[in-house]
């Protein structure tokens, strides 16, 4: 399979993570950003789906492909509702800002 194919499927599974949850967390467990991040939600009562793409066959090419997504392969990688919010500094200053929950709409 050629790479294009192999990063269009990979974009493919991606989105389809994004649009099945609406709030998606790429993660890897041992990540302390992601921790805090998965904490930041887990206080505010949200619900959420974290990939933890170091527990998952393949989860290095799923963040290789996230680059292309979301512009950057750090982890973690938020989106709500469909739209990148970003990493943990991005998530906590929108937290800060107030507009996380409208965005969660809580």
């Amino acid at each position: 399979m050629a790479a294009a194919q192999i990063d269009a499927k990979l974009l493919e599974e991606i989105e389809k993570y994004i649009k099945e949850n609406k709030v998606m967390i790429f993660s890897k467990s041992r990540c302390p950003y992601c921790v805090q991040v998965k904490e930041l939600f887990k206080s505010l009562g949200v619900d959420f789906y974290a990939l933890e793409l170091d527990a998952i066959e393949g989860g290095d090419r799923l963040q290789q492909a996230m680059g292309k997504k979301a512009g950057r392969r750090t982890v973690p990688q938020v989106f709500i509702e469909g739209q990148h919010i970003g990493g943990c500094d991005d998530t906590m200053a929108v937290h800060k800002s107030g507009k996380l929950n409208s965005l969660l709409k809580l």
